[in-house]
């Protein structure tokens, strides 16, 4: 939330802040609020209060419940539901709207005119009926005593369109070659309609004739404005029965009493943008008039400024909750912005609780900071030697000062006193050491045992004390545990910093030991003075403190190197000392049992495989076709085919053997027995 005063008038915007995309997920919606400040400060008082491209109308109920916006891209009308503060229904349509009107209390009647001529009816459940006008439609007004709807166009005539009985009725004939804006009183009805000309003619709907006619144009040029061309008519608006406000193509507000042709008061925009909506503010008597860029707040008696708003983007229309200090514009973004003001009325009923949020603002003011403008008085520049650039464009008037460009504020502040950012430098030095000196770490929080480790657990815990707080939860220390108590008083638990293995898994250790190391002296060194410490004199930072100092990338490599080189050394000087072990001890023959089924071949063989090894792939194969291990043929299709035979052992030599002769002796025995049967056979035959 934004909060602007001008005039003494505050002036909150509910909109200010980063818009998250519609495509987010829930949970990326609620990571980016936790981590993004901004998003997680902002306030979104009506949930998604926003077009795809741009927002060209916005209106409100009669019941107030619900508000209406009309935009691109594409064509559609949002309805948002202040009870529930979210969207109720989203309509497309064919075409974009020029405006639209609600007929009803609630949403459930509505009336669309758009840029194609035609005239859509909306009801409760959506689309009821679609018609069109002669010509291209700018603007339209209900007259409710007979439910008749004037649209004006690019045209002379107004056309008018009974709704009660279903037709066009007789169309009303002006004067004008193009009429822009209408509006109807809603106290006696009279209908008015603001020419391309400059002029308003005022119309009876009961006789559906012309009562009267204001030259507006002329009457808006004054001698303090300068007009390009003729001012046409381009906002128009009723304040109950004898008050109208009507508003040029120029930039110029020109409030009238009906019952005179003359302006009461003739209010100048000073930007000579057409004048885009007018409302009345009643609970103050102010004029609320907007065009493309801002939105000036007047007293409708006397002309004196109020306030005003400058949005960051282009306006298209202002609605004001009625009731209320809400005021709403579309504009040509994305986001509709919602401003609050306290001093135009409470807070809507469904958003009580900004009462309370704004009371609690203004009791803790905030002063407002600009980046690149520095708010100066005139003490100030006089303070400075800078009292000669007043009327010049370095400085820009502004209430009861200056604004200068900040860089030019730091020049002329180092001149005039060339030792404030040394006085600025002790102070955050001195603000440091405090800081550090909060932090420091006891010596008898240390145990006897493990210290390093100790005071390395320690600073992790102290790392992490920040992101615990954001979980809310009290994790135990690895110190106070039970479970590792032993660990920081059994002196069997040292950790051995020398040993291979502690070595290889910590390259980088010894650069921390070192570091952890001196801490351990500092702090040693401090628990031996006295309780009550010199203060170091300012400026200047303490040993502590440049010891804590992180050393840059290279000097890390530079001892990762120095731990694999002190390594190589000390593996390289225990090999020499085992080889000369080696030397000096006698060798004793040994002799090696050979196990039972096994054959001793000579060392012969295994020198042979090594020298065999040693040879290529192919002599390798062309010793073993010489062997019959292998041969190789030529197939059909040209390539080569390969067979291997595996080499057998002695012991399957002899097994295979055992096997053939065991297979000849049983055919012989089989072929004995046959010729046993077959002399049986003919012995018993003979007989």
């Amino acid at each position: 939330m934004q909060v602007s005063s001008l005039n003494e008038v505050k002036i909150y915007s509910l909109s200010a802040g980063r818009s998250l995309p519609e495509w987010l997920s829930d949970r990326k919606k609620r990571a980016l609020q936790k981590k993004d400040g901004d998003i997680r400060r902002r306030i979104e008082l009506i949930q998604d209060f926003e077009m795809p491209t741009i927002s060209t109308k916005i209106k409100v109920s009669r019941d107030g419940q619900y508000i209406m916006a009309v935009g691109t891209y594409k064509p559609r009308i949002r309805c948002f539901d202040t009870y529930q503060l979210s969207q109720k229904f989203e309509r497309c349509l064919d075409s974009e709207v020029v405006t639209f009107e609600i007929l009803s209390d609630d949403y459930s009647k509505i009336v669309f005119l758009q840029c194609d001529r035609f005239v859509e009816f909306h009801s409760q459940h959506g689309h009821y009926y679609r018609t069109r006008i002669p010509k291209f439609g700018r603007d339209f007004s209900y007259h409710y005593p007979s439910c008749d709807l004037y649209f004006v166009a690019a045209s002379s005539e107004v056309y008018r369109l009974n709704l009660e009985q279903g037709r066009f009725l007789n169309s009303l004939q002006t004067d004008a070659s193009e009429n822009n804006v209408c509006d109807i009183n809603p106290t006696h009805f009279l209908f008015a309609t603001g020419t391309a000309e400059g002029k308003v003619e005022c119309w009876d709907p009961r006789t559906r004739n012309r009562v009267g006619l204001l030259d507006c144009a002329l009457s808006s040029v004054t001698a303090d404005t300068e007009i390009d061309g003729l001012p046409s008519i381009s906002a128009l608006k009723f304040n109950g029965a004898l008050n109208m406000a009507v508003g040029t193509s120029t930039g110029q507000v020109l409030l009238y009493d009906l019952r005179s042709s003359n302006p009461l008061i003739v209010k100048d925009h000073q930007y000579g943008l057409p004048i885009k909506s007018i409302q009345f503010q009643h609970q103050l008597d102010l004029i609320i008039s907007a065009d493309s860029r801002i939105i000036k707040m007047w007293n409708k008696d006397t002309g004196k400024i109020f306030t005003s708003m400058e949005p960051e983007y282009d306006i298209n229309d202002v609605c004001l909750y009625p009731n209320s200090g809400m005021l709403m514009t579309a504009n040509e973004a994305p986001k509709m912005n919602i401003y609050y003001m306290p001093v135009l009325g409470p807070a809507p009923k469904w958003c009580s609780f900004l009462d309370n949020l704004t009371e609690e603002l203004e009791e803790n003011p905030e002063s407002t900071v600009y980046d690149d403008y520095k708010f100066v008085t005139r003490k100030d520049l006089e303070n400075l030697g800078l009292a000669h650039l007043i009327g010049s464009s370095l400085l820009r008037a502004y209430m009861h000062g200056f604004f200068m460009d900040i860089r030019l504020y730091h020049k002329a502040k180092m001149m005039a006193n060339p030792f404030a950012y040394e006085e600025y430098r002790r102070e955050k030095i001195r603000q440091k050491i405090e800081e550090t000196r909060a932090q420091r770490v006891q010596l008898k929080k240390l145990p006897k045992v493990n210290k390093e480790l100790a005071l390395k657990l320690i600073e992790e815990e102290e790392e992490q004390q920040a992101a615990r707080k954001r979980k809310q939860k009290n994790l135990p220390s690895l110190l106070k545990d039970d479970r590792f108590k032993v660990m920081f008083e059994n002196p069997d638990f040292q950790v051995d910093e020398q040993s291979e293995e502690f070595r290889l898994l910590n390259p980088l250790v010894s650069k921390i030991s070192e570091k952890r190391k001196k801490k351990l002296k500092i702090l040693e060194e401090r628990e031996a003075q006295e309780q009550e410490e010199e203060e170091e004199p300012e400026g200047k930072p303490s040993d502590a403190e440049s010891s804590e100092s992180s050393d840059d990338e290279k000097g890390w490599v530079e001892e990762v190197r120095k731990q694999r080189k002190l390594l190589r050394q000390e593996e390289k000087a225990k090999r020499q000392e085992r080889f000369k072990e080696d030397q000096q001890t006698l060798l004793k023959p040994q002799f090696f049992e050979i196990k039972e089924g096994e054959e001793f071949r000579s060392f012969k063989d295994s020198a042979k495989k090594q020298k065999l090894m040693k040879k290529t792939l192919g002599d390798r194969l062309k010793l073993e076709e010489k062997l019959g291990t292998l041969s190789v043929s030529d197939t059909t299709v040209g390539s080569k085919q390969a067979t291997f035979k595996l080499k057998k052992s002695e012991q399957q030599k002899k097994q295979q053997e055992a096997e053939k002769q065991h297979r000849q002796e049983r055919k012989t025995l089989r072929r004995s027995a046959g010729h046993l049967k077959s002399k049986r056979g003919r012995g018993q035959r003979f007989h």
